[in-house]
């Protein structure tokens, strides 16, 4: 790769405003982001190909590229398309995993595998992508048909936010499901940054 001297993330979009808060704290000056649709989750099988584009489009333009996404349901598929383009990425499935971290996550599923997630960007566009992303504000009758197997809600929090904290509680209100509260803050996602910031992500 050529070019400038600063890496190149490429990010889902529902990690964008966490991405720019660790950028600012840690001061670095050397990220330059781009984000793909935060709705490709829901087309997951359409991520490898345009994480391939962004870093194709790129390559010329940047010393490095990285990607910060998870696996996020491509089946490996993502991985290959990386290996392919030499090309790395934070480790985890997905961003519920380095939010807590892998040991505390593999905790987490092992005492409740009916557990469903939210960060502060799902909480924040719980409406959208849950609620009438899914139709339940249409046909509440499919309630139990998506959520009948969950028995919990747990939001990863990655600010302290009392408005976000009361918009979870009542989502798992509007789901049936408990509610947890567990303060992550960005987890690996944080310490990922940090190690590309002195190159020490290969």
């Amino acid at each position: 790769m050529q070019g400038n001297d600063k890496t190149l993330l490429i990010a889902c979009g529902a990690l964008a405003r966490e991405i720019l808060a660790i950028d600012a704290a840690g001061g670095w000056d050397r990220f330059e982001l781009q984000c793909l649709p935060a709705k490709l989750h829901n087309r997951p099988a359409l991520i490898p190909e345009a994480v391939r584009g962004v870093i194709r489009a790129n390559r010329d333009r940047f010393a490095r590229i990285l990607v910060v996404y998870g696996d996020c349901g491509t089946g490996g598929l993502l991985d290959r398309v990386l290996e392919e383009e030499g090309v790395s990425r934070i480790g985890g499935d997905h961003c519920y995993e380095f939010y807590t971290g892998s040991t505390d996550f593999a905790a987490l599923m092992e005492a409740e595998p009916g557990t469903f997630f939210l960060t502060d960007y799902l909480t924040r566009q719980f409406d959208s992508l849950v609620w009438t992303g899914l139709g339940l504000d249409r046909h509440p009758e499919l309630l139990p048909d998506y959520f009948g197997n969950y028995s919990r809600l747990v939001y990863l929090a990655q600010r302290d936010d009392p408005t976000l904290v009361r918009k979870a509680e009542e989502a798992a209100a509007r789901l049936g499901l408990a509610f947890e509260l567990r303060r992550t803050g960005y987890g690996e996602l944080a310490d990922f940054m940090a190690a590309a910031s002195v190159d020490r992500v290969s």
